[in-house]
């Protein structure tokens, strides 16, 4: 036979082989479920085509404050793998029954350097009702390089369970860190402009970050949609006395009426969306690009 004829064989039976091992893999695919947005968006970067990934928690719910019930249990049963944030985020883990081996924390790596949280206030958080933010603080993810460790400990679980994804995974794997320095380095650049810039929170979920990027920020418990109490208006002005700052963070956008008796005593509003279900629109990456575009405002800010 001669040898073109011998090579085409060779190259078809390759390709038949090849389309063979991307469709035993299409229908075999890794079922992941992320007990918040953050994880879901790294597990679908680095797993791409062959996982399904779920976020159970409703989208009008606060991952960290929702409870799964029976079904969202079986669901989490027959996955995979189960993608856990750590820092005591998921409180209803002591509660249900999962398998060990499917649970993957993934601020286990840096659980040395978790914040503790003392004689927290307690107050309601929309339908979650009432709960206050005493223990560790969670959303670890805010430190651009704690996410980067957490992306690492997702991508080590998608290479145990299916080795045959290594090269795929760690490409993604380079590029997501890729983005993470990124957003690590402008936030760094941004900060050291204006080292101690007094700045205040609308809620108690910035610790990561303040730390990572030295943010001189106090916070108070306010929801963006309700109209603080004049007590809790009394309290920020004696805490502006002390700590002037011209700009508070907001989760989300707070109420016009709000945001209004803020400016009135000279202070703006920014939104930094810790991102912890998913947005309406865009991904991770966009919402953390804006954040930082909003906090950039307030540090140029006279």
């Amino acid at each position: 036979m001669p040898t073109f004829r011998i090579l085409s064989f060779v190259l078809v039976l390759l390709a038949a082989a090849s389309a063979w091992g991307a469709s035993a893999v299409g229908e075999h695919k890794l079922r992941i479920v992320a007990s918040n947005y953050p994880l879901a968006y790294f597990a679908e970067r680095l797993a791409g085509p062959w996982a399904t990934v779920t976020l159970p928690a409703p989208a009008d719910v606060d991952p960290a404050y929702w409870r799964p019930d029976a079904k969202a249990v079986g669901a989490m049963q027959k996955a995979d793998l189960i993608l856990l944030n750590g820092a005591d985020y998921e409180k209803w883990l002591a509660h249900v029954a999962l398998p060990r081996l499917k649970l993957v924390d993934t601020s286990a790596g840096f659980r040395d350097r978790f914040i503790r949280i003392e004689s927290a206030v307690v107050h309601s958080h929309g339908p979650a009702g009432q709960h206050s933010h005493e223990g560790t603080a969670f959303t670890t993810w805010l430190d651009f390089d704690q996410a980067a460790q957490q992306a690492e400990a997702v991508a080590k679980a998608l290479i145990t369970k299916r080795p045959e994804l290594k090269t795929a995974v760690l490409d993604g794997l380079k590029t997501l860190h890729a983005d993470l320095a990124a957003l690590d380095g402008e936030l760094k650049r941004i900060t050291a402009a204006k080292p101690g810039l007094p700045l205040m929170a609308s809620h108690p979920v910035y610790q990561y970050l303040a730390r990572r990027y030295g943010l001189n920020l106090k916070s108070v418990h306010w929801e963006p949609g309700e109209m603080p109490p004049e007590t809790e208006w009394t309290g920020l002005d004696k805490t502006l006395a002390r700590h002037p700052a011209k700009t508070m963070l907001w989760e989300g956008r707070p109420a016009a009426a709000v945001a209004e008796e803020l400016s009135a005593r000279g202070i703006a509003s920014a939104v930094f969306d810790p991102c912890a279900n998913r947005p309406e629109s865009g991904s991770f990456l966009a919402v953390m690009r804006q954040n930082i575009e909003n906090l950039k405002t307030s540090f140029q800010r006279r």
